[in-house]
C-alpha cells in the first residue's frame, strides 16, 4: 500500500488534476492521498498566496477578497464535472468565519477545498486533516498524532486528506510552515504503514547541483535520509526538510516523482542504514552525491589567546546568540579562535550581538563578515575516498576563489565550504566540474 502526495502545481488546472486522477487510479496500491492547495498558473497566483491576501484585508473586505479564491475553485469543479453547487456549503461556512478568522485557518482553506474536490473526483472518502494531525500549544504533537491517525484512517479504505494543517487541543486549526503538506504526507504514510511514500511534484527529482547554475546537472537516482537532510538544509528545496522524520521512524522510503513526466525515474530517498548495508542498488562509485549551497550568511570571527584553556568560553559566546534568538549554523574553531556562522540579521541586532559577545568573553579581536555563501559537498562515498577536501580546495584555488571557511561534519558525509556571495556561482560550477557528478 502507498501513501501519495501531490504538490500545488499538480492541482493547479483541470488538466493537471485529471493527470493526478489517472496516476492514482492506475495503481490500486495508491489508497491514501494528500494534496496541497492549487499552485500558480499562467494567469493566477498560488491559492495560498491569494488566501494570505484575504487574511491581510480588513475584516469588512475579506469576503470580497475570498470571492477570487472561490471563483477559481468553482472553475476547477466545473471543469472536473462536479455539481454546480458542489462548494456552496463550504463557501458559506468559510465566509461566515472570515471576519474573525486567524491566519492559520484562512491560509489552510486552499488545501481543505482542494482535498474535497479531489476526493469527489476520485470517489474516495474525504478526511479533514484537523481530525488527524494534532498540535499542542502550536507545537506538533507527533506521538498523539500517530495514535489518532491510525485510529482515524482505519475505517477508510481510500481517502484524500488536506495537507499543511491540523488542529490543537481546543479544535483550532494550526498550520505547518509553507511546504508543510510534505510533512502531512509523511505523517499519513507512517500512520497507514505504507510500503512507499510517493511525492509528486513538477520536477524530475533531486539534482546533483542547481540546474539554473550548472545546466548539465543530472537527477540523483537514490539518496539516503541523511544526505537529504544535508541537501535540503542547503537549499535543495524539492522536499520540505522536516518531512523525512515521520517516515524515517517507520523506515518508509520516499519516491520523488514528476506529475508531468511519467517517464522520469525520479529520486528515491531511503533509510540510511539500509543503504549502507547494501539493501539498495548503489549509485555509480563516486564519492560525491550532490553539491548545494545558499548565500547570505554572516560569520562572526572571535580570537583570543589561550581560548582553548578557558573553561566555558564557547558556551559563554554562544549564550549571546541564544539571548538574541539567533540560530547557529556552523562553528569551525582553532586553538585560539572560533567562527560562528549564522543567517543574516538586521544591522542593529548584529551590533548588539557583537557588544554582547565582547562583554561575555573579552576577545582579543572580533570581526563580522556579512557576505558569506555556504556550499555543502554531500555523499556517503567520502568516508572511503581520501582527498575529497583537498580536491575541492585545489579546484577553488585554481579558479581563483578565496576560501573563507571549511568545516567537515562528524558524520563524514558532508564538507561545508564558505566563499563570498560574489564567488558562489563560480564555486558551484568549479566544484561540479571537479567531481563530475
Amino acid at each position: 500500500m502507498k501513501a501519495i502526495k501531490f504538490g500545488g502545481t499538480s492541482m493547479s488546472t483541470v488538466d493537471s488534476v485529471n493527470a493526478v486522477k489517472k496516476i492514482i487510479l492506475d495503481d490500486p496500491e495508491r489508497r491514501y492521498v494528500v494534496v496541497s492547495a492549487p499552485g500558480k498558473t499562467a494567469d493566477e497566483r498560488k491559492v495560498t498566496d491569494m488566501l494570505i491576501s484575504v487574511y491581510e484585508a480588513s475584516p469588512e473586505q475579506r469576503v470580497k477578497e475570498f470571492s477570487v479564491v472561490s471563483a477559481r475553485f468553482e472553475r476547477l469543479a466545473y471543469g472536473l464535472g462536479l455539481p454546480q453547487n458542489f462548494f456552496d456549503e463550504d463557501f458559506n461556512a468559510i465566509t461566515q468565519a472570515l471576519p474573525s478568522a486567524d491566519y492559520d485557518y484562512i491560509v489552510s482553506r486552499g488545501e481543505y477545498l482542494c482535498a474535497k474536490m479531489l476526493a469527489a473526483t476520485l470517489g474516495f472518502d474525504f478526511v479533514d486533516a484537523a481530525t488527524l494531525i494534532k498540535f499542542r500549544d502550536n507545537v506538533y504533537d507527533d506521538d498523539y498524532t500517530e495514535t489518532v491517525c491510525k485510529i482515524g484512517l482505519k475505517k477508510h479504505k481510500r481517502a484524500v486528506i488536506p495537507g499543511f494543517y491540523g488542529s490543537d487541543q481546543n479544535g483550532r486549526v494550526v498550520a505547518f510552515s509553507r511546504g508543510g503538506s510534505d510533512i502531512s504526507g509523511a505523517i499519513i504514510a507512517r500512520a497507514v504503514n505504507a510500503s512507499l511514500y510517493e511525492n509528486f511534484t513538477d520536477v524530475d527529482g533531486f539534482m546533483t547541483c542547481d540546474p539554473r547554475i550548472v545546466p548539465h546537472a543530472s537527477v540523483i537516482d537514490i539518496l539516503t535520509y541523511k544526505e537529504l537532510r544535508e541537501l535540503a538544509y542547503m537549499g535543495a528545496n524539492v522536499l520540505h526538510p522536516e518531512s523525512i522524520f515521520p517516515v524515517r521512524k517507520a523506515n518508509i522510503p520516499i519516491h520523488i516523482l514528476n506529475t508531468f513526466n511519467r517517464n522520469a525515474q525520479g529520486t528515491k530517498i531511503v533509510p540510511t542504514e539500509d543503504f549502507l548495508k547494501g539493501k539498495y542498488e548503489r549509485r555509480k562509485k563516486m564519492p560525491i552525491t550532490a553539491i548545494a549551497g545558499r548565500k547570505d550568511f554572516y560569520a562572526l570571527y572571535i580570537d583570543k589567546s589561550m581560548m582553548n584553556s578557558e573553561i566555558g568560553f564557547i558556551r559563554n559566546a554562544l549564550s549571546c546568540f541564544e539571548r538574541f534568538d539567533i540560530p547557529v549554523e556552523h562553528i569551525p574553531s582553532g586553538i585560539d579562535s572560533m567562527t560562528v556562522v549564522f543567517s543574516a540579521v538586521a544591522d542593529d541586532v548584529a551590533n548588539d550581538l557583537i557588544s554582547a559577545v565582547k562583554k561575555a568573553v573579552n576577545p582579543d579581536h572580533i570581526s563580522l563578515t556579512k557576505d558569506v555563501a555556504l556550499i555543502a559537498i554531500v555523499g556517503h562515498g567520502m568516508r572511503s575516498r581520501p582527498g575529497t577536501a583537498a580536491r575541492a580546495i585545489s579546484r577553488l584555488s585554481n579558479a581563483e576563489i578565496n576560501l573563507r571557511m571549511i568545516d567537515q561534519g562528524a558524520s563524514e558525509i558532508n564538507i561545508i565550504l564558505g566563499v563570498s556571495n560574489d564567488d558562489f556561482e563560480r564555486a558551484l560550477v568549479a566544484l561540479n566540474g571537479e567531481f563530475e557528478i
